[in-house]
């Protein structure tokens, strides 16, 4: 702490302002008072300045006015011993409050540092040169030798083996298939490979979480935003309020003016909200801090208090309830020709049902068309190439099914099928496996008072067998992405706070609809996009670790904000009766601040309930 004091102008001045007030302490008259004085200018310097700038430049006074006008005042009638210690403790308070934001940010630069700053650029000529990796650009090509991090995203060249640990927090190593994407911050763990670089250094994954926790500390809560905002107006009340307090205290008591004046500046003291205005912000930053050192990305405190007051949670099924690792288990086609159009096409989608199709048809040795009709991907619906389109059965019910395919698959399988122009030419049927914590996590959400709902565009049996198994009530299956839009906007009629959990491009309307959107790491970048919370590892259970912290820092903040206040009514009722001198107001008032700021610090390593 020191350290990091004398590293910063504030605290430079804050180190040299103490030294100088402990020396006036040993000294008198009148050479104690020069000291003291001078010990007044650095500590009070950064106050002074704050309290120009706001007052005359963005017209809204602080409280670093209310305690250099404190000081000042008691340096006046030759209290100049409290006003210095009324600035250094007032001093020491800020000092503590940035200290505590530095501390929280700390997680933003260990995960800048995991992303290495130099590539091995593969010239055309064959010849590897190290570059820095900002220059990179798409299409690129990189060496990435075994034991070392990748720079950046892109395709690998064959089969590898990736530990993504700092990504997802599995220390297991993921085993990638040549052409399969590998991220930066990732970890080589099998042989040398070549990648071909797919983003720019700062569109990766890693330098998009960066820049979404940077986001999310420079947004406050709706709480802080009203202190901000109250600030102002409370600071200028004050100092309406002691003159005010002054003239009665002579014309009631019968005060003389300086004894009037002296408690009219431990009431200026007293008054100051410093730690309702610490009570926020510190606890805030330290949450998020919290959640992203767990893989847990808060797009702001307004995302914490939304996500604490959530009353239904509804969740996306695939890839979020179940493994998403699909396999296919039955399949039929009117002609095999179609299989080559349907591997094209499917391998131009991310999806799990589309990563299983392509597994499946390559062990069948069906290879891609050479060339083909652009593949579109239509949000809900599936992927169309032509007049071919593959997509989920409530897509197709109006088509004709001459092969009666709809007959011949089982109703508690994932089933796509295969289209040409109006008529069914194939299916496929997939399995799915329900996620080991997903049971739990319902459970505990339910025990929170949370209700859970399954929204999934699946079937109805399907959805219904998964429901059944992770102990989820309400189920809703067959759903394109305006009826999980719509699901959202009629619970809300309801006055219930909402929250959405998906991954998918169909999921980013009702994500960005809910009070709190709850995007999955390995989902869509639309999906990510449009969420308040995102969780690194597709898992249930921490989101739920989510929940807990952000009850946690509502619970600290109520404390805070209890604290402070019933300190300042305290102070200044002690003031009233004339039993409060202005050291101990000093001493109490600004102590008040620096409590205030240590309890939200306890978020930064605190973990409300053990994750499961």
């Amino acid at each position: 702490m020191v350290k990091y004091f004398l590293s910063t102008q504030s605290g430079r001045l804050l180190v040299a302002g103490t030294l100088l007030f402990i020396v006036a302490y040993f000294l008198t008259q009148p050479l104690q008072a020069y000291v003291t004085y001078l010990a007044m200018i650095f500590l009070g310097y950064e106050s002074t300045h704050h309290a120009v700038i706001d007052t005359f430049e963005k017209r809204k006074p602080n409280v670093d006015l209310l305690m250099v006008l404190a000081a000042v005042g008691a340096a006046l009638i030759h209290y100049e011993m409290e006003g210095a210690m009324l600035l250094f403790i007032f001093n020491l308070a800020e000092n503590l409050e940035h200290y505590a934001n530095q501390k929280s940010t700390k997680e933003i630069k260990a995960l800048m540092n995991q992303v290495p700053q130099k590539a091995k650029k593969i010239q055309a000529s064959g010849e590897v040169l190290e570059v820095e990796t900002e220059s990179l650009q798409v299409g690129d090509r990189v060496l990435v030798s075994k034991g070392d991090q990748v720079p950046i995203d892109g395709y690998a060249d064959q089969v590898v083996q990736v530990n993504e640990a700092a990504l997802t927090g599995e220390s297991v190593p993921v085993a990638k298939e040549a052409g399969a994407e590998v991220f930066a911050g990732t970890v080589n763990e099998g042989n040398a490979f070549n990648l071909e670089v797919s983003k720019a250094a700062d569109q990766t994954i890693f330098s998009n979480i960066i820049r979404m926790v940077k986001t999310a500390q420079e947004r406050p809560s709706r709480v802080s935003k009203r202190i901000d905002k109250i600030e102002p107006y409370y600071v200028t009340a004050v100092l309406l309020l002691v003159p005010l307090f002054i003239f009665l205290l002579m014309q009631w008591q019968g005060l003389p003016f300086r004894e009037a004046f002296y408690r009219g500046m431990v009431f200026l003291t007293v008054a100051s909200p410093c730690a309702l205005v610490a009570s926020v912000t510190p606890a805030t930053l330290s949450a998020i801090s919290n959640g992203a050192r767990h893989g847990i990305l808060f797009k702001g405190g307004a995302a914490l208090e939304a996500l604490a007051s959530m009353s239904v949670l509804l969740s996306d099924k695939t890839g979020t309830l179940t493994v998403g690792d699909f396999a296919v288990v039955d399949s039929q086609m009117a002609d095999p020709a179609y299989l080559a159009q349907v591997i094209t096409m499917e391998q131009e989608s991310n999806h799990p049902i589309a990563k299983a199709l392509v597994t499946y048809l390559d062990k069948m040795d069906i290879h891609p068309l050479s060339k083909s009709a652009k593949v579109e991907e239509v949000a809900g619906k599936g992927l169309k190439m032509g007049d071919l389109m593959i997509g989920k059965p409530a897509n197709f019910t109006e088509f004709a099914d001459p092969h009666n395919y709809r007959q011949a698959y089982q109703a508690n399988h994932s089933v796509v099928l295969v289209t040409d122009k109006d008529q069914i030419v194939g299916y496929f049927a997939l399995s799915d496996q329900i996620r080991p914590q997903a049971k739990a996590a319902v459970n505990d959400f339910k025990a929170a008072g949370v209700d859970v709902h399954l929204l999934t565009g699946d079937n109805l049996q399907v959805a219904q067998a998964v429901a059944h198994e992770v102990g989820i009530d309400h189920v809703e299956a067959g759903m394109m992405p305006e009826d999980k839009y719509n699901q959202v906007l009629d619970l809300q009629k309801t006055q219930a706070i909402v929250g959405m959990i998906g991954d998918g491009i169909n999921d980013a309307p009702a994500l960005a609809a809910a009070d709190i959107g709850i995007g999955m790491g390995a989902g869509s970048a639309v999906a990510l996009e449009s969420s308040d919370v995102i969780i690194a590892k597709n898992n249930l259970q921490e989101l739920l670790y989510a929940y807990q912290v952000s009850h946690h820092l509502n619970h600290i903040i109520n404390q805070n904000m209890i604290f402070a206040v019933g300190v300042i009514i305290f102070l200044i009722s002690l003031n009233l009766f004339g039993v409060l001198p202005l050291p101990l107001a000093v001493a109490c008032h600004e102590g008040s601040t620096i409590l205030v700021i240590l309890n939200g610090l306890r978020l930064l390593a605190g973990k409300p309930q053990e994750k499961k």
